[in-house]
This record gives C-alpha cells, sequence and structure tokens, in this order.
C-alpha cells in the first residue's frame, strides 16, 4: 500500500502516515480499517494509579515519555510497534509537552529510562490484563512485579524488566534485550520474566519472554 507522511515530521494519525495522493479508493478504505482497528495506548492512564504504583509516580513516567517522543519529533498520537513475544501496532497518545514538562525532565538518561517504564507498563497492562503490583527491590534484576489485580503477590505474577534507548538501531535494541535477559536469568527468579525495551525515535518496543 502506498503511503507518505505529506508533512515531513510525524503526523497526528493514528497510523503516523496518511495514504499517498495516488493511492486508490480500495487502499484508502484498508488504510482508515487498519487505523480504525488499532488499540489505543493512552499514556494519561497511568495517573489512575495501580497497587503498586501511585497516580503521582504513574503520572511522571507519562511526563518523561511524552518529553522523549516529542524530543524525537513524534505528535501527540503515534504508532508503537511492538515486537518479539508480543506483535502489534499500538497508537499510542501522549499529552502535549511544555516547557515546565522539559526542564522537569532534563536529565536524559533518566528521562529515558523513566519514559521507557511508563510506555511499557502502560502496553503490557493493556496487552496481558494485569496490574503493577510493586516496584522492585534494588540488586533483584527486574524493575517491576506485575499480576491479576486480587491476587497475591507471588501468584500468577510476571517479573518485568524494561530499558530506554533515546535512539538506536536494531543492533542496539536486540543488543540490550540480550544484556537484560541475561540480567533476569542471574537472578533466577521464580514468577516468568519480561523484557522490554523501548526505544523512542521510531518508536518500537521489543519484548522477551524469559
Amino acid at each position: 500500500m502506498a503511503y507518505v507522511d505529506i508533512s515531513g515530521a510525524p503526523s497526528l494519525s493514528l497510523s503516523g502516515l496518511t495514504p499517498a495522493i495516488s493511492a486508490t479508493p480500495q487502499e484508502r478504505r484498508a488504510w482508515m480499517q487498519e487505523t480504525n482497528s488499532r488499540r489505543t495506548l493512552r499514556l494519561s492512564s497511568l495517573t489512575d494509579g495501580m497497587p503498586g504504583l501511585t497516580p503521582a509516580l504513574g503520572g511522571s513516567l507519562a511526563e518523561a515519555a511524552a518529553v522523549c517522543l516529542e524530543e524525537q519529533g513524534h505528535g501527540t498520537v503515534v504508532s508503537l510497534t511492538v515486537e518479539g513475544h508480543f506483535e502489534e501496532v499500538l497508537a499510542l497518545e501522549r499529552a502535549p509537552v511544555d516547557e515546565q514538562m522539559r526542564n522537569s525532565h532534563r536529565h536524559e538518561e533518566t528521562a529515558t529510562e523513566n519514559g521507557a517504564c511508563g510506555i511499557a507498563i502502560a502496553a503490557v497492562c493493556e496487552m496481558t490484563g494485569l496490574t503493577v503490583l510493586r516496584q522492585s527491590s534494588r540488586w533483584t534484576g527486574v524493575d517491576y512485579w506485575l499480576g491479576p489485580k486480587e491476587a497475591e503477590l507471588f501468584q500468577d505474577s510476571l517479573v518485568l524488566e524494561v530499558s530506554g534507548i533515546r535512539k538506536g538501531g536494531d543492533h542496539s535494541i536486540r543488543g540490550r534485550v540480550r544484556q537484560k535477559a541475561v540480567q533476569m536469568k542471574k537472578w533466577g527468579l521464580e514468577p516468568p520474566g519480561l523484557v522490554a525495551v523501548v526505544e523512542f525515535s521510531r518508536p518500537v518496543m521489543r519484548t522477551l519472554k524469559i
């Protein structure tokens, strides 16, 4: 199907692209069906909070993600390609960014990691129906424990390890996934584990089940 970005910058359409002028009516209808069928992932949902994520912290993670996405030239709605264990394209919706938000998330490494956590939590919870039960302690090899809302901590749980890359190619993304997988296996945690590496320039989230 023929597509073109007519603005020279990421579009606000759900697909991130618009049909080319040369596209046939059938191609335009197919594009509309594809766009409308995508699930919308709203980062603002993080401000609702979860058992192990306060609304304030969730809002901070959503802000960091918005700053990182804007810095890479994306609009307020952009396609997030999920690869690996999960395969889906989501319509990722963020808040507009102002100068106060930029100043609050000026440390690039911290903003990238926090933003990646925000996107990964929102996406994984959306795709699995799980929720954040608690943040992990330091030196455990993972970032968050996820599970059903009413479950005990170790019952039907999933441990999530997240990493962020502001701008990088496939080699960097896959290398980071391998690095995090080795880190998780080293600690030998009992529940199933999931690695999620978020890259912001595309954006893409690469996942691996451990």
